[in-house]
């Protein structure tokens, strides 16, 4: 049997193979589609989670693009300050441009001037993490995460990369869609979790129902051992669409029936006071 370890490494690393952007948006033959854009932007995204900077040959590796493009494309990078270039390794790091750029539509988005303040309230009153994040392909992307006094081992930072199937976060996402949306994105997920996947399919399934009669999602022991979290939707103006508010901890401090008796009804509350906040915003 694959160790917690393990699966969590498979979970991170098989999202590389989402389907790209382009296909993803079925643009496929859309006549204002500008590839070049699309592959340069390909380029940056495969920095995420490389653990390091990166040569040409592993951006192309990363991406399925020809080296001499990507070699094009990490030159224009590297002028604009996207990307900045480690002479001693002779490979690229992501540069301030990028940084300038997540900076600034974090600082810009009515949903954290709106939500923070209830996400401390509660934060304080159940002293788990409260996160928010949202869809990235097939993964879950933290762009907010208030760190709880008894959540040690849950200090995930802001740009955290979570899987979808295992996680409340990932779940909810799920659970909120349409089931024309949610079958399409298990159709994917599917084939990244291969064998895994029965299993994954059925506490997907499983979290709808709960989503349906109770408003909420928990997902415990899954992603990571003895951590448990539970998890609401929102759904967000400005472009950013649905997004999740999660609530999570150690599950040896907040236990499965604390979480669904208590913490999920207040994480429910506190989600549909922020959208209601949003709409007046």
């Amino acid at each position: 049997m694959a160790t917690s370890a393990s699966r969590r490494g498979e979970d991170r690393a098989a999202p590389m193979k989402a389907p790209p952007a382009a296909r993803e948006a079925g643009v496929a033959k859309d006549r204002q589609f500008v590839t070049a854009l699309a592959r340069g932007l390909e380029v940056l995204r495969a920095f995420q989670d490389c653990g390091g900077p990166l040569g040409n040959q592993e951006i192309a590796k990363r991406t399925g693009l020809p080296k001499p493009t990507v070699s094009r494309l990490t030159h224009t990078l590297k002028q604009l300050g996207y990307i900045v270039h480690d002479e001693r390794l002779s490979k690229y790091r992501t540069g301030p441009g990028v940084l300038a750029l997540g900076q600034s539509n974090l600082a810009n988005t009515t949903l954290l001037r709106v939500a923070r303040p209830l996400m401390q309230e509660l934060r304080e009153e159940s002293g788990a993490s409260v996160a928010l994040g949202t869809r990235d392909r097939l993964e879950m992307v933290y762009f907010e995460n208030l760190f709880g006094k008894a959540s040690t081992g849950l200090r995930l930072a802001v740009g955290t990369r979570l899987p979808i199937g295992t996680t409340a976060m990932g779940r909810t996402y799920l659970a909120a869609l349409s089931s024309g949306e949610r079958a399409y994105l298990m159709k994917h997920l599917e084939l990244v979790h291969r064998a895994r996947w029965p299993g994954i399919r059925d506490a997907i399934e499983a979290a709808v129902a709960q989503y349906e009669e109770r408003g909420f999602c928990l997902a415990a022991d899954e992603w990571q051992r003895e951590i448990a979290a539970v998890g609401a939707p929102i759904m967000a103006p400005g472009g950013l669409g649905l997004v999740v508010l999660t609530c999570g901890a150690p599950s040896f401090v907040i236990g499965r029936a604390k979480l669904c008796r208590e913490v999920g009804p207040h994480l429910v509350h506190v989600a549909s006071t922020i959208q209601a906040e949003l709409q007046n915003a």
